[in-house]
């Protein structure tokens, strides 16, 4: 499954996806975490030192080598110049999957070692002085993009990314590229206002959206999200101790989180779990071919100097799990 954290700045979306993160690991479940937040702060909330995340290789910064390897043999895309950051895989194309060896995890991700468990982690990069007035942050997480369009995973599979703030992940197609998307909403008027824009943006493209109250400490609170935001609301994470003394700078193991708390993580992972029957490769591939195509049209056309359109192979859907393939054989891995 493929799963997007999303919510307010400060609302605690980076805090709830590493937890769900390192609960996914302690299980023993594969998980790819991919921190795609212009703030990258996912590292360090998995445990990284300040230092060791800045050293993690940028998603961004090798976007050319990714293209490369993920077009393969498709015939339909002449290089890698020629691919954008919308291009959907065809017949020929390299997929990925979630437990194997590629290139592309071998030049971008890094395992990070939990406390129970181990998780490889993709980041997309930080927004820098030398992209100001030359580039938008979108063109750094156009590489995710590219992965998740390229991505077979199966049950009991996990890819966990943490967005970036606000409703800015409505600036490109990343938004549909997941099974499930958890809205973090604080108990607050301008906490339920980005539930109310990824709503609304959403409600055309079939986004499954479910809301994660967080800090929440009374009745009241919880009444007011069950208000506001209706039969969307999954579940509430109260106030923790143990999320206090990891901002602290303490390293608490998992274990030690309240049980009210480790309960919510248990829920999301059955919400996700239970969605899994409910993926529907089609639409996802109709949705892949629709943002390429309004990319392409609004400035990918020009840029390259064909028509991109070219690039997408009608008979092609990703396979699906279990082995079976729709319309369109892929080479899967090298």
């Amino acid at each position: 499954m493929k799963i997007a954290f999303v919510g307010k700045g400060g609302s605690g979306k980076t805090t709830l996806s590493a937890l769900f993160i390192r609960h996914l690991a302690a299980a023993g479940r594969p998980v790819i975490a991919v921190d795609a937040d212009i703030n990258q702060h996912l590292g360090p909330a998995l445990g990284l030192t300040d230092g060791q995340a800045a050293a993690l290789p940028a998603l961004g910064a090798h976007l050319p080598q990714i293209k490369d390897y993920l077009r393969g043999s498709n015939p339909r895309i002449a290089s890698e110049e020629v691919m954008i950051k919308t291009t959907p895989p065809g017949t020929g194309s390299r997929l990925l999957r979630i437990v194997e060896e590629n290139p592309v995890y071998a030049t971008c991700a890094r395992p990070v070692a939990l406390d129970e468990g181990s998780v490889r982690l993709l980041v997309t990069g930080a927004f820098t002085e030398e992209d100001l007035g030359v580039a938008c942050y979108h063109s750094k997480v156009g590489a995710v993009e590219l992965l998740l369009n390229h991505l077979v995973d199966g049950a009991d599979e996990y890819l966990v990314t943490d967005m970036t703030a606000g409703s800015d992940s409505f600036a490109s197609g990343l938004f549909t590229r997941f099974d499930l998307t958890f809205l973090v909403a604080e108990p607050t008027r301008k906490g339920v206002s980005v539930y109310r824009q990824y709503k609304e943006y959403a409600r055309d493209f079939g986004v499954a959206l479910r809301v994660i109250g967080n800090k929440v400490q009374s009745a009241d609170d919880l009444a007011f999200l069950r208000r506001e935001v209706g039969d969307d609301l999954l579940t509430a994470f109260g106030q923790s101790d143990w999320v206090r003394r990891l901002e602290q700078g303490a390293e608490p193991g998992l274990a030690e989180l309240e049980p009210a708390n480790r309960a919510v993580l248990e829920q999301l992972r059955a919400t996700v779990d239970d969605a899994f029957a409910g993926r529907d490769p089609r639409r996802y591939a109709d949705q892949a071919v629709h943002f390429h195509l309004r990319n392409a049209e609004s400035w990918g056309n020009a840029r390259t100097g064909i028509d991109l359109a070219d690039q997408v192979d009608p008979e092609f859907t990703l396979p699906v799990p279990g082995g079976r393939v729709a319309r369109g054989q892929a080479t899967v891995g090298v």
